[in-house]
């Protein structure tokens, strides 16, 4: 049962590890949002991303991910180099983005009213869906299995602080006219809560399905049946009024994803609805 906990504390190390490996040299960064013809300029495109399996992973001296692979194509494209930095605290990552530290907020983004003061999304790049994560049914008569939404009445849910997941639990709630309880984690991300409720630990989180997918393989006691949206558009962010940056990717994004090279992408990391 440990191997489970010590799966979430790989992760925390692999994300400290990743950002090491990524960051040759220690730079003192300038927090001013830059413009795009700064960051060309400047040859260098700073992005962050969430650490996970379908985002951004390292293991050993190799990193793959969905997006880090998809921010490589676009620097690539206008010549630039690029610094992809993995944080797991939703947070943070959107702070990075709101002060200037990074240009682009490059994970899955879902649009929600509380950041359109902040951030502004590019145009989508896939689609998935929200998901709840729990244990299988140790039997048919297990009570703790949610078949349907409605069966969340008065349980308690674990999830990223933050995150789009508890702005959809919260409409739930007044869906099903019930109450769950929602308890938000700031210390860890998807892939260790995911870990916890494999472990005991919790019992049930909500998640993007494409990093359920991701990681299932991992957790076979794992039940990612349950869906909690409905199929949804997620785009990158930028730093709002950042006009110029957010066009060019948006026209980027608009040619890239009708491209072969895009479809092989997709196919790569298994988000089967894109």
């Amino acid at each position: 049962m440990k191997k489970y906990l010590k799966y979430g504390i790989m992760g925390i190390l692999a994300a400290i590890v990743s950002f090491l490996f990524l960051k040759p040299e220690k730079k003192e960064v300038k927090s001013t949002v830059r413009s795009y013809e700064e960051i060309i300029q400047s040859g260098v495109l700073r992005a962050i991303t969430e650490y996970n399996a379908f985002s951004f992973h390292a293991q050993e001296d190799t990193v793959s991910g969905f997006h880090y692979e998809l921010i490589q194509a676009f620097a690539k494209s206008k010549n630039l180099e690029v610094d992809i930095i993995p944080e797991m605290s939703l947070e943070k990552r959107i702070q990075g983005v709101e002060n200037g530290e990074y240009d682009i907020l490059a994970n899955n983004v879902l649009k929600t009213s509380n950041r359109k003061d902040s951030i502004q999304y590019t145009h989508p790049i896939f689609l998935s869906k929200e998901i709840l994560v729990q244990r299988k049914p140790k039997d048919e008569n297990d009570s703790s299995y949610i078949h349907s939404l409605l069966d969340l009445g008065s349980k308690t849910l674990h999830l990223v602080k933050n995150s789009s997941s508890i702005y959809r639990i919260q409409n739930v709630i007044f869906e099903i006219g019930d109450t769950i309880f929602i308890k938000e984690v700031e210390k860890y991300g998807t892939e260790q809560l995911i870990a916890m409720i494999a472990n005991g630990e919790i019992d049930y989180t909500v998640c993007d399905e494409s990093i359920a997918k991701a990681v299932i393989k991992n957790f076979p006691q794992i039940d990612i049946e349950t869906a909690v949206s409905f199929t949804q558009f997620y785009s990158w962010g930028v730093k709002k009024n950042n006009t110029e940056l957010l066009d060019t990717l948006n026209a980027w994004i608009d040619e890239f994803t009708q491209t072969p090279a895009f479809k092989e992408l997709v196919k790569k990391y298994n988000n089967s609805k894109l």
